[in-house]
């Protein structure tokens, strides 16, 4: 799988139209404005790996940190990037790094943000074929993470990312796909309630669910992450659905 192969997010209709993002700011089409991707590592020692569940809720919290910190708003550093991809697909990437490679991608700017057991950091968007080469020699493929028990049930009053039970994806490809789940629940929150969220430190659930559960969950009104398909999956097919109590309507 190649560096530019985890797509954007769709809106519920699954067209590209600017309007998806309230943060969209350039009025030409996603697909013509320069591409960029948000990468995404993940913290993978062979003798102690994180569990599955906890990764994607960790890779999903990231997303969010990122988008609310102050770097990525206003003024900050981050924002003209920020505001860049953002009026591009909205990809994403997760690679893996241990020992010396985990202390480089630390080094560079970016956020890491601890789950239970994972640690996952994120950093600025970059071009599509800008990666520092710290983040450009890490390795895709081998995120392959399981759970060595099963994961607690999702927590109903809070925010739930929902994971389509019929795909088969990698652990890297569900960590993006999480991360897009997360990222279209923060498009879709008022001001205060992404507010109350972040200064709750954004607690989330990852949980799949039945069949006829997700059947409900996607004809729902929901937001709905729908996979360009470039990689492991068919063009179109829903990943996630956003399920966050202010969403309920």
């Amino acid at each position: 799988m190649s560096s530019n192969d985890i797509s954007a997010p769709q809106s519920p209709s699954g067209a590209p139209a600017p309007s998806d993002s309230p943060f969209h700011s350039e009025p030409t089409s996603r697909d013509e404005a320069p591409q960029y991707v948000l990468p995404l590592v993940v913290h993978i020692e062979k003798t102690d790996p994180p569990a599955r569940t906890d990764a994607l809720r960790t890779a999903a919290r990231a997303v969010l940190v990122m988008l609310s910190d102050e770097r990525s708003v206003g003024e900050g550093e981050w924002a003209q990037v920020m505001r860049d991809w953002q009026d591009a697909r909205i990809r994403k990437v997760v690679r893996r790094a241990r020992g010396a490679e985990w202390r480089k991608a630390s080094a560079l700017p970016g956020i890491t943000v601890t789950g239970e057991s994972a640690e996952v950091r994120v950093f600025p968007p970059v071009p599509l074929d800008g990666w520092p080469k710290e983040l450009a020699k890490l390795q895709v493929s081998g995120t392959d993470l399981d759970d060595p028990e099963p994961p607690a049930a999702p927590d109903p009053s809070g925010p739930v990312l929902w994971l389509n039970p019929d795909l088969d994806m990698s652990a890297g490809k569900e960590m993006a796909q999480a991360g897009h789940g997360a990222q279209l629940a923060w498009w879709e929150l008022s001001d205060t309630e992404r507010k109350e969220w972040r200064e709750a430190g954004f607690p989330l659930s990852v949980a799949t669910p039945d069949a006829t559960r997700w059947a409900e969950l996607t004809m729902s009104g929901l937001p709905v992450v729908r996979d360009a398909g470039f990689t492991e999956i068919a063009p179109g097919s829903c990943t996630v659905v956003a399920d966050h109590p202010a969403l309920r309507r």
